[in-house]
């Protein structure tokens, strides 16, 4: 469970706090009255969620690339942050073909920077740096992958991930060490590994529920690439209680949870692309959808998690099934193109996943 009370009053820094994972990071931290700054470049697309929740006017936002070692470690030195989420990154695989170098320098280099920073910035005490399912190496195998499976990646977006955990564990070893935490240093550095969310205020492009919402809106047909492709989905903010319980072990009890963790739902959040279509045509209420092969795009046709460690240990698991992730989802986006109250729209259901966790957490209690 999340402890609210942790997280008052905290000085936590957000890199990538104007991307879609950010943003929605952001307004549940300054739910819980944490003092946020985030470093980010400019919203990646318009509409964007950043701008339209109003974020801008609730918390520190600094503009600048992750690529810019100095202006990293200025921003951060300059804030003392406590935690340190690193979200920044080139996440889009079709980008990563067309830019590759941007996508290594941005997912690693920008990943070395930031080390770097804490390094340097002596109030950081927990740091969580987001990567992806991805990072992988990815058999096609029916079981989920843990943590301590072998890294890879086929595309340039995936191997730069698993260069990027690679990258974090090397420091984890070096600079980190939780042998001398405490001794010789004061930061714990966790990985977080979660792939294919979904929420409202996603418009990237190459994305599933987006591309659907942007047809839907139009009335157009829905071209989806892959079909049967499995997948685990999952609402955002099933990652971002992860992330946030993660942070709250690290800043209290330290260095024994600075490892890779995986996020992603058991069986009941895996379904096809078809399928998961289907769910966001049924809830928008009207739709139809073709297939369009993309002979010029890989993409992997069967990918899951193993998320047994961070139910173990961190107490986690999602709370919503894949049916009712899009369901919430396409609700977001119905609602506002109806009303245009995003940042209510946001608030309303944050405050409704607090609750589903509190009443997850009393049936645990009353089970024990």
């Amino acid at each position: 469970m999340i402890e609210p009370d942790f997280w008052k009053g905290k000085r936590v820094f957000v890199t990538g706090h104007t991307g879609f994972k950010g943003s929605w990071l952001c307004q549940w931290l300054l739910l819980m009255g944490a003092d946020v700054c985030g470093y980010s470049l400019e919203p990646p697309t318009n509409p964007n969620l950043f701008s339209i929740i109003g974020l801008e006017r609730e918390m520190r936002s600094l503009r600048g690339d992750i690529r810019d070692a100095k202006a990293v470690e200025r921003a951060m030195c300059d804030f003392k942050p406590e935690i340190v989420f690193h979200l920044a990154a080139q996440a889009l695989v079709r980008l990563s073909y067309q830019e590759p170098r941007l996508t290594y320098e941005t997912n690693v280099i920008g990943s070395l920077n930031l080390y770097e920073a804490v390094r340097v910035c002596d109030s950081v005490r927990a740091v969580v740096s987001i990567t992806t399912d991805k990072c992988y190496e990815n058999r096609e195998w029916v079981w989920g992958y843990r943590e301590n499976d072998p890294m890879g990646g086929y595309d340039p977006y995936s191997s730069s991930k698993g260069c990027a955990e690679l990258l974090s564990a090397a420091y984890r070893c070096s600079y980190f060490n939780p042998v001398q935490y405490g001794k010789t240093h004061h930061v714990a550095l966790a990985t977080a590994r979660a792939g294919n969310v979904i929420g409202g205020g996603d418009w990237a492009m190459d994305r599933l529920l987006p591309d659907c919402i942007r047809s839907l809106e139009k009335r157009d047909i829905i071209p989806i690439r892959s079909p049967n492709a499995i997948r685990p989905w999952q609402h955002v903010l099933e990652p971002l209680y992860g992330y946030l319980v993660l942070a709250e072990h690290l800043g209290g009890e330290g260095s024994a949870f600075g490892e890779g963790w995986n996020f992603g739902p058991g069986d009941s959040g895996v379904m096809s692309v078809k399928e998961v279509v289907r769910n966001a045509i049924k809830f928008w209420g009207e739709g139809a959808f073709a297939i369009a092969p993309d002979a010029d795009l890989h993409e992997a046709q069967l990918l899951k998690l193993d998320p047994s460690k961070s139910r173990a240990r961190l107490g986690w698991s999602t709370v919503l099934d894949a049916i009712s992730s899009i369901e919430w989802t396409v609700s977001w986006y119905r609602n506002y193109c109806q009303q245009g109250d995003a940042a209510r729209l946001t608030k309303e259901q944050i405050t409704n996943y607090e609750s589903l966790l509190k009443k997850l957490g009393s049936a645990r209690n009353e089970s024990i």
